[in-house]
């Protein structure tokens, strides 16, 4: 026997529908913060996640020094201001890669699959993840300048112009970890974005003044070592711990690291949202 149910239009139409509900600024804000908080919970259950920020300032600090110093610059102590300004530099933009291969396997594993079905702004996720690594650069920035006092750098700019080259170089890196997000949201391999941006990164820092005066190149590696932007943000900290000075440098590097967020954010963001 079969009974047929009828329903009156009226009461249909007279349910509640649903609505989606808007997350304002606040509460975007409030949300990024705790993801962000939920990436620095990651590290303390998972403490081998530091070990590039924690071991490599260490170890190249001291290979590099003695094994560059005497030749470029006559003893450690005299290539020590030389040295540690290109290691930080080096260190924490290295470090930014981590952003684009750790969302790329937050995405893999559905991590984000799951923050959709949550109440929160669905860019809360990418920007906690971006928010989070910026503890990882100020490991780094720490360790590199402790390394080097233990070795005997004493920069003559004294404690201000330690903190503003270490704030220079953390405001750089979170600029440059845009474009490995980027890279994180639309490759499909998390071995993929970290073999790729090695091989971009790595000419950059090493084809630049970091380790070694450009003036000791040839003409031609000379002209890209000058334009490089890298040359650019490690000659800007030499200023800041050598003298406390801001100069042209510091603003070009502040430029581009504007320049960066205001290409690659949009970008991220957009590709983010249609990905994720």
């Amino acid at each position: 026997m079969t009974t047929t149910v009828t329903t009156d239009r009226a009461d249909v139409l007279s349910v509640p529908v649903p609505t989606v509900r808007s997350v304002g600024l606040r509460d975007t804000v409030s949300q990024s913060l705790t993801m962000a908080y939920r990436g620095l919970v990651k590290v303390k259950h998972n403490p081998e996640q530091l070990f590039d920020v924690v071991l490599q300032p260490i170890i190249f600090t001291v290979m590099f020094t003695y094994i560059f110093g005497g030749a470029i610059s006559g003893d450690v102590g005299s290539y020590l201001p030389i040295i540690i300004p290109g290691i930080l530099v080096q260190t924490v933009i290295t470090a930014s890669i981590v952003t684009g291969t750790q969302l790329r396997e937050d995405m893999d594993k559905g991590v984000f699959d799951r923050f959709k079905s949550l109440p929160i702004a669905r860019i809360s996720p990418l920007v906690g993840a971006l928010l989070s690594d910026v503890v990882r650069y100020a490991i780094a920035t720490t360790i590199t300048f402790g390394v080097g006092f233990a070795m005997g750098f004493r920069p003559e700019g004294g404690v201000f112009g330690v903190l503003l080259a270490g704030l220079l170089v953390i405001v750089c890196a979170f600029a440059i970890s845009w474009i490995f997000a980027l890279m994180g949201v639309l490759m499909r391999k998390a071995s993929a974005v970290q073999g790729i941006s090695m091989l971009v990164l790595f000419p950059l820092t090493f084809m630049s003044n970091a380790f070694v005066p450009a003036d000791t190149m040839p003409g031609w590696l000379q002209s890209f070592v000058n334009v490089n932007p890298v040359s650019h943000l490690v000659t800007a900290v030499r200023e800041l711990v050598g003298s406390g000075h801001v100069g042209i440098h510091v603003l070009w590097s502040l430029l581009g690291a504007a320049i960066v967020v205001a290409i690659f954010a949009p970008l991220t963001v957009r590709a983010y949202m249609r990905n994720a």
